[in-house]
């Protein structure tokens, strides 16, 4: 039976940096992040420090609970650190009156995403009752750039104008509506998985 491999030199220096940055980012101590990965605090704390090289099974591990791949963790699906995205090449969606696309390209690790929302006069972005899309603890700032939005959050409801912006728990019930005559755009990002404090 031969040993798991580890990841060596350099490597696994940069592993444990990115590591620690990620999971101090997504406000994980090193217990939940034990617990979430099942790689034991002393080793997760000597990994972050460059003590010890991780195993690729143990790297596995710690990329599990920091919900991303073995490769993303590692970066080795990443050739560049600058990702553009251009104007024809956005994903893009629509339903009913809604329209809106991902500014921001599809990154491992991601942790907000930026898109542009157009709303027809009298549409909305969901139902009144449908269940929250985003993760307990996320948070999301729309900036109004044209038109009058209507945002219901919990069952509040506020009023915005061009200019005005918001920000609100996102795993609360929310929608936008708008009710005037012309079409409204707004600016959306969603933050995932912040704590609140």
């Amino acid at each position: 039976m031969t040993a798991d491999p580890a990841v060596e030199g350099a490597g696994a220096l940069a592993v444990g940096r990115r590591a620690k940055a990620l999971r101090e980012a997504m406000g994980f101590s090193l217990r939940d992040l034990a617990e979430r990965s099942g790689v034991s605090a002393p080793m997760l704390s000597q990994v972050e420090r460059g003590e010890t090289s991780p195993t690729l099974a143990v790297a596995e591990k710690i990329a599990a609970g920091l919900e991303l791949t073995l490769s993303q963790l590692l970066r080795l699906d990443e050739g560049e650190h600058v990702a553009v995205s251009r104007a024809g090449e956005r994903r893009r969606y629509e339903r009913g009156g809604h329209r809106f696309e991902e500014l921001t390209p599809p990154l491992p690790g991601q942790r907000a995403d930026v898109s542009l929302h157009t709303l027809k006069a009298g549409a909305t972005t969901g139902g009144l009752d449908d269940p929250p899309m985003h993760e307990p603890g996320s948070r999301e700032t729309a900036v109004v750039l044209t038109g009058v939005l209507a945002l219901t959050v919990d069952g509040t409801r506020h009023e915005l104008h061009a200019g005005d912006s918001v920000t609100f728990d996102a795993d609360l019930p929310h929608h936008f509506e708008n009710d005037g005559d012309e079409q409204a755009r707004f600016l959306a990002v969603i933050a995932a998985g912040l704590r609140r404090s």
